[in-house]
């Protein structure tokens, strides 16, 4: 997984993915099959991992605007801290148009991501943390349009500040 999340789909070989495996090429066909399906089982590992982190968000104590507040640090992190970014963002607009299966999954991760953060928004205007003047979906739907805008904006310009300032400021524009 680490190999596609680096380098992507495309820009990996079978030769990185034997060598981050350690084991040879016939292993790897005869026991997966081939780099397609790897790579499947890589986003549906990495899309399980995300669902579990929404899971256990929402099982806590905390408000939800607190709750909220830390996604979208948490967020910020993942763009800026110099790793690789989004492997679910990547995939998407790498494989997602074309691979059918990876469509699928990222659908359903986006979905998911949708309805938390749709249901995490309805609970804070619940607690009066956030106005009620929109819709929850509606929130949750320009969130996830500008986190990935966010990512784009930080592969172009590798500034953090910036994207922590636009963290800031959406935060701002959602609890007036």
């Amino acid at each position: 997984m680490e190999v596609f999340w680096e380098k992507g789909y495309n820009g990996t070989s079978l030769r990185d993915l034997t060598d981050a495996m350690k084991i040879n090429s016939s292993s790897l066909y005869n026991t997966i099959g081939d780099k397609n399906e790897l790579y499947i089982r890589c986003i549906t590992h990495y899309t399980d991992l995300r669902r579990k982190d929404l899971q256990q968000r929402m099982s806590g104590k905390k408000r939800a605007f607190e709750i909220l507040v830390e996604y979208v640090h948490d967020a910020i992190k993942v763009i800026t801290d110099g790793r690789n970014g989004c492997m679910a963002i990547k995939a998407a607009f790498e494989m997602g148009a074309n691979n059918g299966k990876v469509k699928q999954i990222l659908k359903t991760d986006s979905e998911l991501a949708d309805q938390f953060l749709t249901s995490l928004i309805s609970k804070a205007m619940q607690e009066g943390d956030i106005p009620r003047e929109e819709e929850p979906r509606l929130i949750a739907d320009f969130f996830n349009s500008t986190w990935t805008g966010w990512y784009e904006s930080y592969i172009l310009h590798k500034d953090a500040d910036k994207i922590r300032k636009m963290g800031e400021y959406f935060i701002r524009q959602i609890s007036k």
